[in-house]
């Protein structure tokens, strides 16, 4: 239930970000909700391992800006969404980046609309220590 929350809750950063920037273009709420599909398998599967690459690659100081090492990571793989799909559109690499950062934005802050949907996995040590109390 969590992971159908949190799709939906990318779904609709997505749409938003499609309905607020110029050069960034969804065609539908269902093209938003396939493009949500494919960047959160493909952040999955590559978002560690580009993590990873720019954390080595600039000794380390990736991880120290781990947030600006994101907000380029989500832009990179909005890029290659958009190349893999053909519900997306995006007219330059700045349009990434001011999507990626508006995603980054607006899919945290919109889970304050989903109570017990924190982005931590039901089984994970965190949500069972804040069940213990």
């Amino acid at each position: 239930m969590s992971l159908l929350i949190a799709w939906l809750i990318l779904s609709v950063a997505v749409w938003l970000t499609a309905a607020v920037l110029p050069g960034f273009h969804v065609k539908s709420f269902k093209s938003a909700v396939i493009v949500a599909a494919v960047f959160g398998v493909l952040n999955f599967f590559l978002g560690w391992l580009l993590f990873l690459v720019f954390t080595v690659v600039t000794l380390g100081l990736a991880w120290l800006l781990a947030f600006l090492t994101r907000w380029l990571i989500n832009a990179l793989l909005l890029l290659l969404t958009d190349r893999l799909s053909d519900h997306l559109k995006i007219d330059s690499f700045g349009w990434a980046v001011a999507g990626a950062l508006m995603i980054s934005w607006s899919a945290p802050w919109s889970r304050g609309f989903f109570p017990g949907c924190d982005g931590r996995a039901p089984g994970s040590l965190s949500s069972a220590r804040q069940a213990r109390g």
